[in-house]
């Protein structure tokens, strides 16, 4: 079950990484380097992030539901941490 858990917690990192870039690079869109990386990135992040568009249409060019993408992101990757180690601590082997 650790493992599991350990496993799930690094894939919710590095996701929250891939985000990060994603959502930078959108800024740098006109460069050609910047679109190479994104057209690789946008197959990944997009589906997730188009959740959050979906709920919160960008304001005034503002795109600040990836905002609320990452909090929700980090809180379940906090969420399993804490579950994790209180398995861990309660004697749940499994």
């Amino acid at each position: 079950m650790a493992l599991i858990v350990s496993s799930l917690v690094s894939f919710l990192q590095i996701y929250w990484i891939l985000l990060i870039v994603r959502i930078l690079l959108s800024w740098f869109q006109t460069a050609e380097w910047a679109g190479q990386i994104i057209s690789f990135l946008s197959p990944v992040t997009d589906p997730y992030l188009n959740i959050f568009r979906s709920i919160i249409p960008p304001l005034g060019g503002i795109d600040i539901s990836a905002i609320l993408a990452l909090i929700l992101l980090q809180f379940v990757q906090s969420s399993l941490t804490s579950f994790a180690a209180a398995s861990m601590a309660g004697g749940f082997y499994s």
